[in-house]
């Protein structure tokens, strides 16, 4: 991996679909798979929301502005509310920043033009442009070696973008969960304790915490063999449950760790003050609000809690 960090020009042709509406049915396709090469601003706002119709047109403004480094996606809440409601959107205006698939910065409420251009200029710093020298590449490089399990090359390159921006929270973050990926979990917990104030408040930063503790959590409970053989010869044995569904978390089986807790809920939703529930918000957090599974499985829950 070269240290150096090559942007796009300042005055390349902005694309088409800078700003568009979007729905339920394309949030996937206009912000997931369109952050995974530059940042994508999403507007939650309805026609009747007035704050909504000051921010929207500065929002728009200050993206144009930005020559294609960030794209913006405006979805109305009225005709749109699933992913509203998964997002536990409470009021409008409310926006997100999404990178990589991940969200990583946002704000609720009309803000003055300077906010938002401040706004905007840390995700272009973040998504790799003017500023950046090829950043947003460099971090989509070490999430792809973390994600093959090659911790080794992927914290070498969360490591190069600290040295060229300390305070970058994504690679502090990914930092973070290279070292729970080796069990380091000590030095996971100093790093995270180490962050700056504005870090700490950063959706991956707040992830890889809850990673952390998730790690540390399923690291003591038994093998999955035992476990299952408990359930089996008494299926109400919730804590066997429980605890199998960390064994299945520390093997990285996420989606049968998931339909465990939901089926703990299913059987006994207040068992030990609701910690199947807690312990599924936990997974949410550490998936991140927009992750497949996590979308999936908060689908599930509600059906179960309000059956």
């Amino acid at each position: 991996m070269q240290t150096m960090f090559n942007a796009p020009g300042a005055g390349s042709q902005q694309p088409a679909d800078l700003i568009k509406d979007s729905s339920d049915a394309t949030f996937m396709a206009d912000v997931m798979e369109a952050s995974r090469t530059v940042p994508v601003i999403v507007d939650f706002w309805a026609p009747w929301c007035g704050p909504c119709k000051q921010l929207g047109p500065l929002l728009e403004k200050n993206v144009r502005a930005a020559k294609g480094a960030v794209r913006m996606v405006k979805i109305d809440i009225d005709k749109n509310p699933q992913i509203a409601g998964q997002l536990r959107i409470q009021s409008i205006p409310a926006v997100f920043a999404f990178f990589q698939g991940r969200p990583v910065d946002g704000f609720a409420g009309a803000q003055p033009e300077s906010q938002i251009k401040q706004f905007i200029d840390r995700l272009i710093k973040m998504g790799g442009g003017t500023e950046d020298d090829g950043l947003g590449e460099a971090l989509e490089a070490a999430a792809e070696a973390l994600e093959a399990g090659d911790a080794s090359t992927a914290s070498s390159i969360y490591n190069q973008i600290l040295q060229h921006e300390p305070t970058n929270a994504p690679a502090f973050a990914g930092l973070a969960r290279c070292l729970i990926s080796v069990s380091d979990f000590a030095r996971a917990r100093q790093l995270l304790d180490g962050a700056t104030p504005e870090q700490a408040k950063n959706a991956e930063v707040i992830a890889a915490r809850s990673a952390l503790d998730l790690a540390e959590q399923s690291a003591s409970v038994g093998p999955v063999d035992d476990l299952t053989a408990r359930l089996a010869s008494d299926p109400n044995d919730h804590e066997a449950r429980f605890d199998l569904a960390m064994a299945f978390y520390a093997s990285g089986k996420r989606e049968e760790a998931v339909e465990e807790l939901l089926e703990l809920v299913r059987r006994d939703r207040e068992w030990n003050e609701q910690q199947a529930r807690k312990q599924l918000v936990k997974f949410f957090e550490a998936f991140g609000p927009t992750d497949k599974l996590t979308l999936m499985a908060r689908r599930k829950l509600s059906s179960i809690l309000f059956s």
